[in-house]
């Protein structure tokens, strides 16, 4: 609890050197050191957010330890829900040891019950250490951090070891993976910081109102710390944002902005005051959106020179939009010499193709040739072009190298100098001929590292199941050793009286009945995972199918479109593949989609159409997941793919009672026959994994809810063509 009365915070400086680190210079920076530790028994603090007035951020570790980059006469503001929020203004660069009187750790226990506590601090702070650097081995630590905790972790623990992977996915840019971490640390523990960094994730993936759901509560909380109470307000205005609604954006983003000042938060002054220039110029109010935008010009300024010179290049793009090109070359002009006063950094060879939202000198020279051509001055226009496209080959960055050689030569062009034009346009076809290929290898690179990141986040997921298993083991021993008591009293009471004995055993089989109906109820959800489990990656590998399909035939467009459209889909697939049943109008979104996919691959070989009765209330019937699409997978590629005519494919959703719904796939394929028959001899040997995994979902779920779904399968013609699958389907 936060305890206003009781809790008073004691700063001890050493005073060696004091008066001469007084008189250094004010703006110099440096790495400040300090703890923070209860007066009395010095136990660590952990979980203080230690903050300056110019934006640094730290937080104490489990050894009640920080580091900070500061600067002599800056603000150092300490806060935490155990004492009082306290600022300090520091005066040299000495080591701070900040004491706390009267306190009394709630966190004693934190890893009461976990054989390697120590180990736990130490592998979630090597985690923190790799992450910016090595993902891998990041997420390594922080499964064995879990690892530590036992099989029957703290929950504290647990979430906060999740929250530390869902921000390590989020940082390298794994948005889906770590929404799904914040969402387990969640259900470990509620925690406004998971919550914060819940609702980034969903931002960055474009869930606005998924956002605003999980931000909206936080608002009720009245004790927050100045920084989240930013950040909130922040990612508020930028959901709102996302949305269209300019005015809610408005109102949070300048919450947030009073906030900021207040507590003296420097940058993110700058953020809002940029963000609420972007958000007035979104509304089209170009006079408000200048006014704020020369504000954060001038904050940023104070800052990093790097931030000075990204704010400098928004405000170009806002002029760029308003068509006030001379105002966008002078600012670009102003970033480029900024950007050259700071030290390089060297692209790595080895990636060929650069961040296309990073700040480079050859992607600033690009813009300023695009406005001087948009104002016609084409001979103002080619040095800056050839410029960036000399300094795009220095730094291997082959896109902006790519688009500077076609403008260049569509200026050539324009201005009649034909051959240079031919000359450059030549060279341009070479650029895209290598990007191409280096795009490829992109692609397999982050196919790669991505099951290496599945394979650990499976190691992670296996935990986890492994901590269930072993406390349904110990359950299940708990109840073993209940009924065996139960028995020793019920022998003793027969002993006594016959009748009560009677009545024991009965309440005995009783209990014994019911514990097989638990068990048998466990073991069919434990089968259905596993089958989901399996289903999701065999249909994956099928539509992977379909893109290598186009990366063979070099249709990068279609390539590129079909991914569009599969990583729709699969999003969709990931969001339903814990659920048992979904509304059937999710069901048959996710079917239209793939039939789409599967069309475009083969759009000469079938034609297709959905039919859905109009007096059907679809969202009142709930079916498995995944049920229905390796029927229609099976009906395109063993049955209408090998017809020789344009074959078509139907499915038709009818009401048969207000109680049962029946769903058709038809098909004027081969036929389940002649498809058999041009089975080679290997394909004959396996059996299809999808198809089997069906019926057995199909028997289970049956067995579950009162055989709520039955499916027969037929020949469409009395000649063995075409094949008919008849689904029914009960509503709860």
């Amino acid at each position: 609890m936060f305890k206003k009365t009781y809790i008073i915070l004691f700063l001890v400086l050493t005073t060696t050197g004091v008066l001469a680190q007084v008189q250094q210079r004010a703006n110099a920076t440096f790495e400040l050191k300090g703890t923070v530790r209860g007066k009395e028994d010095f136990t660590p603090i952990s979980g203080v957010q230690v903050s300056t007035d110019k934006g640094s951020y730290a937080t104490t570790n489990a050894l009640g330890e920080f580091k900070i980059k500061a600067g002599i006469g800056d603000l150092l503001i300490f806060e935490s829900t155990e004492f009082e929020t306290v600022r300090h203004r520091i005066t040299s660069d000495e080591d701070i040891s900040v004491q706390v009187e009267d306190y009394t750790s709630n966190s004693k226990s934190t890893f009461q019950g976990s054989r390697s506590g120590p180990n736990y601090t130490s592998y979630l702070d090597s985690a923190e250490h790799y992450k910016k650097i090595d993902i891998e081995k990041s997420i390594d630590f922080v499964a064995q951090s879990i690892s530590t905790l036992g099989n029957n972790p703290n929950k504290t623990a647990l979430a906060k070891s999740l929250r530390s992977l869902g921000e390590i996915y989020m940082y390298h840019k794994q948005y889906d993976l770590a929404i799904t971490n914040f969402k387990d640390a969640q259900k470990a523990q509620k925690n406004t910081k998971t919550s914060l960094g819940l609702a980034e994730a969903y931002i960055k993936t474009g869930e606005f109102e998924k956002a605003n759901e999980v931000l909206q509560p936080l608002l009720k909380i009245r004790k927050m710390v100045p920084y989240q109470r930013i950040q909130l307000c922040e990612e508020l205005g930028d959901s709102h944002k996302g949305l269209g609604e300019t005015s809610k954006a408005l109102e949070f983003y300048q919450e947030g902005l009073k906030i900021a000042q207040k507590n003296q938060v420097s940058p993110k002054v700058t953020d809002l005051n940029s963000k609420i220039a972007d958000t007035y110029a979104m509304a089209n109010r170009e006079i408000e959106a200048e006014g704020y935008f020369n504000n954060s010009l001038k904050l940023s300024k104070q800052e990093t020179p790097a931030r000075a010179i990204q704010e400098n290049e928004k405000v170009a793009d806002f002029y760029n939009r308003s068509n006030r090109y001379g105002d966008e070359i002078q600012l670009r002009k102003k970033s480029l010499n900024e950007l050259q006063q700071l030290p390089k950094k060297a692209v790595a060879k080895n990636k060929g193709l650069v961040d296309a939202d990073s700040i480079t000198s050859q992607r600033i020279n690009y813009k300023i040739a695009n406005a001087y051509i948009a104002q016609e001055k084409l001979d103002e226009a080619i040095p800056y072009l050839e410029k960036s496209i000399v300094e795009a080959d220095s730094e291997d960055d082959l896109i902006v190298q790519k688009d500077a050689t076609r403008k260049l030569s569509e200026v050539f062009e324009f201005k009649g100098d034909f051959a240079k034009a031919y000359n450059t346009y030549q060279n341009y076809v070479a650029l895209v001929d290598t990007l191409y290929i280096r795009k490829e290898q992109e692609i397999a690179r982050a196919a790669r590292l991505n099951r290496e990141i599945a394979t650990k986040q499976n190691r992670i997921s296996s935990l986890e199941q492994e901590r269930e298993l072993s406390q349904s083991k110990y359950s299940l021993a708990l109840t073993e050793q209940q009924l065996f008591e139960e028995n020793n009293k019920r022998q003793k009471w027969i002993i006594y009286s016959l009748l009560l004995g009677m009545l024991l055993f009965a309440l005995a089989a009783f209990f014994y009945y019911r514990s097989n109906r638990q068990q048998k109820l466990a073991n069919n959800l434990l089968a259905l995972k596993s089958l989901r489990s399996q289903m999701n990656p065999h249909f994956i590998f099928n539509a992977l199918n379909s893109v290598n399909n186009y990366i063979a035939k070099s249709d990068e467009r279609n390539a590129n479109r079909f991914l569009s459209d599969f990583s729709v889909l699969m999003r969709t697939v990931l969001e339903n593949s814990e659920e048992d049943f979904i509304p059937l109008a999710k069901e048959l979104e996710l079917l239209e989609l793939y039939v789409k996919l599967e069309h475009s691959r083969f759009p000469d070989k079938f034609d297709y159409e959905v039919n859905i009765e109009k007096d059907i209330d679809i969202n009142s019937f709930d079916i498995p997941p995944m049920l229905l699409q390796p029927y229609i997978e099976n009906a395109i590629w063993h049955g209408l793919r090998y017809k020789e005519q344009k074959g078509f494919l139907k499915i038709n959703v009818a009401q048969l009672t207000n109680e049962l719904l029946q769903i058709e796939i038809l098909d004027n394929g081969i036929g389940r026959k002649k498809s058999a028959a041009l089975k080679t001899e290997n394909q004959k040997k396996q059996k299809s994994k999808g198809m089997g995994n069906i019926r057995k979902r199909i028997a289970i779920l049956n067995d579950m809810y009162k055989n709520k779904v039955a499916v027969s399968i037929s020949d469409l013609q009395e000649d063995k063509t075409g094949t008919k699958v008849i689904l029914k389907l009960k509503k709860d």
